[in-house]
């Protein structure tokens, strides 16, 4: 999972070097941290949070298969 959320953000921003993805697991979840740089928070977030809604749909439904809750926090 924290590859894809590595893959998705690299796509979408104009600086992929500056992307961080750290992922600290738990019993059973998961809390994914997505650090870019200032200038490309826009574009991670979207108009009304939509692009970082969908960001958290996709890995929510591939995290159903290893049957854990998925967090993902963009900071």
């Amino acid at each position: 999972m924290k590859e894809l959320v590595e893959i998705l953000a690299k796509a979408l921003v104009d600086q992929p070097e500056e992307v961080a993805v750290t992922m600290v697991e738990k019993e059973r979840s998961v809390v994914i941290e997505l650090r870019v740089a200032p200038d490309d928070m826009g574009k991670v977030i979207g108009k009304q949070g939509r692009i970082a809604r969908a960001i958290r749909s996709v890995v929510k439904a591939a995290a159903t298969k290893q049957r854990k809750k998925v967090v993902v926090e963009i900071i």
